[in-house]
């Protein structure tokens, strides 16, 4: 998000100085390269104050996370265990001065632990990254690559702090080895600091430093999306949601259709995988990396899902845990899941509910709803008095000749206010459905769209992307090439 005055800001120009013997504090090691480190990050300059886990930590950086600039070094077999897991599905986008550094990032595109992460690459540096992201969304991951050094540097970084948005992490990779610099760079949120001269897997094991740690494993934010009463359209809102973090705010996301006998999730995006996440859910204990690849289905580069077998051959008598177990595995490869619950109550549901970072409840204008989602939020708040409320959207509003409860009625009613109002709309929704679409496919711009795109922003804390208009192709998928 834009923010003139931002928490990490570079300070003013008399706040940094480069002194020639600083480098590694030995002015007769100037020029030398650092040796790996392996003690603390060094601490920050006396008349810097060191970040926080709230005003100071732009990228959403702990402490922990902050290592120190290296060169290139030989690692051990030992050394590189910690790199052996893939990293999760993110997004990394690399802005690079120098042609060989641009090639290099391109190159570790093949590597098998980046064969998760969707990786750009464009030259421009640090300037052309804050073109790129005044008016897109940030990546996960932000390499730049510059030949700025300094305050030029320092003063660069504040202009891009204006307009990449919290929780990106970015990784610099410089001109010089210099103390004083990284040092600067660490207390204002940087994740790494890194020099040439550099190889592929000196970069592969930067990237996977910040992402896999066995010790705490990386975990994305868990959606829950669950309707008041049945028919409310709960799981079409799920899907679309699911889609719209993926697509529009374009961000890595997995949904996770938990309907077993009912689900939708196949029939909505036009699939038919040969497994489901029944198959997960029926051996969780050999669910893995590979176990998961297997049952995912990929819609789109972003976007995976697990479907459910909607079938009635057998009933699905599962272990609550089962359900808990998979989903944890799912969270660690992606950094959004979405879950489609049944409307159902049980000890699992309940549970999932309880667990998840973000709680959707789908209700209609009806008393049907407005009692159950009280029951809901009622619930949620007793056991999660710490946690943000759960988000109520109304859905199917303005249905001809049915008695409603105005809006501001409900909100009342209930104490909190609906987020999104999605309307009635039932040729728009058929059209999606028969061309196994999503609404901001078939009409990127109808209010219908608009609410379920400012939804998925403001879940993932990410700016509001411009939709743009459907082609002809796209509106006719057999017309597409």
């Amino acid at each position: 998000m834009s923010n003139p005055d931002p928490a990490w800001s570079l300070g003013t120009d008399d706040e940094f100085v480069l002194e020639d013997d600083e480098t590694f504090g030995l002015g007769d090691l100037e020029g030398a390269e650092l040796p790996p480190f392996d003690g603390e990050p060094a601490p920050a300059p006396a008349n810097q104050s060191a970040p926080t886990l709230e005003g100071d930590d732009p990228f959403g950086l702990t402490a922990s996370t902050l290592a120190p600039v290296h060169a290139p070094a030989a690692y051990t077999r030992e050394e590189s265990r910690t790199t052996e897991q893939p990293v999760p599905r993110i997004t990394i986008h690399a802005a690079c001065d120098r042609h060989e550094i641009a090639d290099l990032v391109s190159g570790i595109t093949a590597d098998r632990r980046m064969a998760r992460a969707e990786i750009t690459v464009e030259t421009g540096g640090i300037d052309a990254a804050v073109t790129r992201f005044a008016s897109q969304a940030s990546p996960n991951l932000l390499i730049l690559d510059t030949l700025m050094q300094g305050p030029a540097m320092l003063h660069a970084l504040d202009r891009l702090a204006t307009v990449i948005e919290e929780g990106t992490k970015v990784v610099i990779v410089g001109a010089v080895n210099d103390i004083s610099l990284f040092r600067e760079l660490m207390s204002r949120g940087v994740s790494e600091y890194i020099v040439p001269p550099l190889q592929p897997i000196d970069v592969i094991r930067t990237v996977c430093g910040l992402y896999v740690n066995p010790d705490k494993p990386f975990a994305g934010r868990v959606i829950s999306v669950i309707g008041a009463r049945g028919g409310i359209g709960a799981s079409t809102i799920a899907h679309n949601l699911a889609w719209s973090i993926a697509e529009r705010q374009e961000s890595s996301a997995t949904l996770l259709d938990l309907d077993l006998s009912f689900g939708t999730a196949a029939l909505d995006f036009n699939q038919d995988p040969p497994q489901s996440i029944a198959d997960a859910l029926m051996a969780p204990d050999r669910v893995d990396d590979v176990f998961l690849e297997r049952v995912t289905t990929k819609q789109t580069q972003r976007l995976q899902m697990l479907t459910a077998p909607a079938t009635l051959e057998r009933e699905f008598e599962l272990d609550p845990q089962s359900y808990e177990i998979v989903i944890e595995r799912v969270r660690r490869t992606s950094p959004f899941v979405v879950l489609d619950l049944p409307h159902a109550w049980s000890s699992w549901i309940k549970h999932t509910l309880l667990a998840a970072d973000d709680a959707i409840i789908v209700a209609g204008p009806d008393l049907a709803s407005l009692r159950n989602t009280k029951n809901i939020i009622d619930l949620l708040k007793s056991m999660r008095p710490y946690d943000s409320p759960p988000t109520v959207v109304l859905s199917m509003v303005g249905v001809p000749k049915r008695p409603e409860i105005p809006f501001k009625d409900f909100a009342e009613a209930l104490g909190a206010e609906p987020v999104a109002s999605i309307p009635f709309d039932p040729q728009l929704f058929g059209m999606a459905a028969n061309n196994g679409q999503m609404v901001g496919e078939v009409a990127p711009l109808s209010k219908t769209a608009i609410a379920l795109d400012a939804l998925a922003a403001s879940l993932t804390g990410r700016k509001p992307v411009e939709a743009k208009k459907a082609s002809f192709t796209d509106k006719i998928p057999f017309l597409k090439r």
